[in-house]
C-alpha cells in the first residue's frame, strides 16, 4: 500500500565537500558502473536521482539506500513490508564520514537490481566546478523490467546468438531499438545530470 505524504521544507547548509562515488551494478560480468561527484549538502533523495540518471535507469521503480540494517526510501511511500527511514531529510555530509566506506543502494525490488557504492575521494567543494557531474563509467544499464540478472544474461545471449530462437527474436523485438550493452556516453550523461534541477 502506498501513500503520499506532503514534503517539508529544510534548511540546507552550504556544501562542505564534494564526494566522488564509484557506483557499480552487481553481479554482472563485465562490470556496469559509473563514477560520480556530488556536493556533500545533497540528501539521499538527490544521490538517488544521480544514480538513476547516471545509470540510464527510468526512476519509474522503487528503490532504498541501505546503511548497514537501516533502510532509507523516498517519503513518498510507505511499504508494510520495509521499515525505511526517508531519505528526503537525510544529508550525505550525516552519513559520508571516510573514504573506502560502502552501502548499498537497490532499485526495483521485483527485478532486484543492486548496486554497490563506494566513497572514492572527499574533495574540497569548488563552487565554480559543475557538481552533480559523471566523470567515468562502462557500459550501458540493462533495460528496465528484463526479469533481474537472468533476465539481462538472456538478452545478451539472445543478441549474440548467430541463429536466434522464436523468443529469441521477441526478445530482441521487444527491446529499445539500437539498444547497445557496451555503450555509455559520458557526454550524454553530464547533459542529463546538468539539464534538470535535482
Amino acid at each position: 500500500m502506498t501513500t503520499k505524504r506532503s514534503p517539508k521544507k529544510m534548511r540546507v547548509s552550504p556544501a562542505g565537500q564534494a564526494i566522488q562515488f564509484k557506483v557499480t551494478l552487481r553481479d554482472i560480468r563485465p562490470p556496469i558502473w559509473r563514477r560520480v561527484v556530488v556536493p556533500d549538502n545533497f540528501t539521499l533523495g538527490q544521490l538517488h536521482e544521480v544514480i538513476q540518471r547516471s545509470m540510464g535507469w527510468y526512476n519509474s521503480h522503487l528503490h532504498a539506500f541501505r546503511f548497514g540494517a537501516v533502510s532509507y526510501s523516498s517519503p513518498a511511500f510507505e511499504l508494510e513490508e520495509m521499515e525505511a527511514e526517508n531519505e528526503a531529510t537525510v544529508f550525505l555530509s550525516q552519513m559520508v564520514s571516510r573514504a573506502k566506506q560502502k552501502f548499498s543502494y537497490e532499485y526495483d525490488f521485483g527485478d532486484g537490481w543492486e548496486h554497490e557504492i563506494v566513497v572514492e575521494k572527499l574533495l574540497p567543494f569548488d563552487p565554480q566546478t559543475k557538481c552533480p557531474a559523471c566523470l567515468d563509467g562502462a557500459r550501458a544499464c540493462p533495460p528496465e523490467d528484463c526479469g533481474g540478472v537472468p533476465g539481462y544474461y538472456g538478452i545478451l545471449e539472445a543478441l549474440q546468438a548467430p541463429k536466434k530462437t522464436a523468443w529469441q527474436k521477441e526478445l530482441i523485438e521487444w527491446l529499445e531499438e539500437g539498444f547497445d550493452p557496451e555503450c555509455f556516453d559520458l557526454q550524454a550523461v553530464n547533459r542529463e545530470l546538468g539539464g534538470r534541477r535535482i
